[in-house]
């Protein structure tokens, strides 16, 4: 029986591996699984080595903090995948982790195939390690096309997959009706799916739901959360005495509560690209403590945090970003788009213009027989 090691390092990874491994599981029955995973594979009976939360750190300061934790998780997890022997080690994203296991795990045994998912952002900053992974990577899947020159110019085998979460789902039956009562308006928030992110994000976020409650009384604000925050967010909301919102874990009801929204505010990252696949107006947020925002700044050289904004070369999206990053702002900008019904329009009109070249709707497909000509 052939063997996949899934290596992922946050939730956003565990969701896109899951999508290309369900693929993968419908052609190849015969594969034996392990992952550093989380609720997405676990959902597929495949087991995970420790708890995905044990190394979903974030910022220079904070992985500086636990240095010598995630080295040590990162020589556990080779091991365990040494004695594992699979044929393929399939890392996905995370690359600050999944592809340091993956150096070490090439060195080791040269006869596991080494595939990782979600290219680093060498287009963002530190393009030179290209040259690195050429060491030990044997295949790069990518989501954008604009991707393949800095692989090619090394000779990197890659494959240009488009973005799993552009996939066209099937159209879901679920009624919302019980969650969001009497016909109110939604808006879709995405705080963010680490406990910094969190920690940061949420307060901002009830400041500007208050404000919000002052100018319309017909709005329901539902968190989009993990398994870990989904009970401290719904808490806080309690606590707050915010009546108007809630916090949605399940990933079905997710998917038709953004579709029925009427405007998201979302953390930056990757649920951006899940937002315009669903046609919704929104804009982006985002803080960090001041060492790490330094540093990104230092490094960094595009001039948007945001995929789409920088492929367009424009702020299509709007990006309120570290002191830009406060509820008044985001009161602001939400209300002129709610305010001015051209204005979301002409935003998803753009938007759509770039993401369709992200796209293929195969891309969990086109990702699982590459594994699968690899085995």
């Amino acid at each position: 029986m052939k063997k996949i090691f899934i290596l992922t390092g946050e939730p956003s990874g565990d969701k896109l591996a899951s999508k290309v491994v369900s693929k993968l599981k419908q052609s190849n029955t015969d594969i034996e699984y392990l992952s550093v995973g989380g609720a997405h594979l676990n959902s597929l009976g495949i087991k995970s080595i420790y708890d995905i939360k044990e190394i979903t750190y974030i910022g220079f300061t904070s992985v500086l903090l636990n240095i010598f934790k995630i080295k040590k998780k990162i020589d556990e997890t080779v091991n365990k995948i040494i004695e594992f022997k699979p044929d393929i080690l399939f890392s996905v994203d995370s690359p600050d982790f999944t592809l340091r296991v993956s150096e070490k795990v090439k060195k080791i045994n040269p006869n596991i195939k080494t595939i990782h998912f979600v290219a680093p952002q060498v287009w963002v900053w530190r393009e030179g390690r290209v040259k690195k992974f050429k060491s030990f990577l044997d295949h790069v899947l990518l989501l954008f096309p604009f991707e393949k020159k800095y692989f090619q110019k090394e000779n990197i085998q890659s494959t240009f997959t488009g973005h799993p979460l552009l996939e066209t789902e099937e159209k879901s039956k679920i009624d919302i009706s019980q969650i969001i009562k009497n016909h109110k308006k939604i808006i879709s928030i995405f705080p963010g799916s680490r406990q910094s992110e969190i920690d940061i994000h949420l307060p901002i976020l009830i400041d500007f739901i208050r404000m919000m409650n002052k100018k319309y009384n017909d709005i329901f604000y539902v968190f989009h959360s993990t398994t870990e925050f989904n009970k401290p967010i719904q808490d806080k909301l309690i606590k707050e005495d915010l009546k108007n919102c809630g916090s949605i874990l399940d990933e079905k009801i997710k998917s038709e509560i953004l579709k029925s929204s009427i405007f998201a505010v979302a953390k930056s990252g990757t649920v951006s690209l899940e937002i315009c696949n669903a046609k919704i107006p929104s804009i982006i947020i985002y803080k960090m403590n001041f060492i790490n925002f330094f540093i990104v700044k230092m490094l960094v050289k595009v001039k948007y945090a945001n995929i789409i904004n920088i492929a367009a070369d424009d702020e299509i999206i709007p990006e309120l970003i570290q002191s830009n990053c406060n509820s008044k702002n985001i009161f602001n900008k939400v209300t002129t788009f709610l305010d001015d019904n051209k204005l979301m329009l002409n935003q998803v009109d753009k938007y759509q213009k770039i993401v369709k070249d992200f796209k293929t709707n195969k891309s969990s497909e086109i990702a699982a027989s590459v594994l699968a000509s690899s085995l």
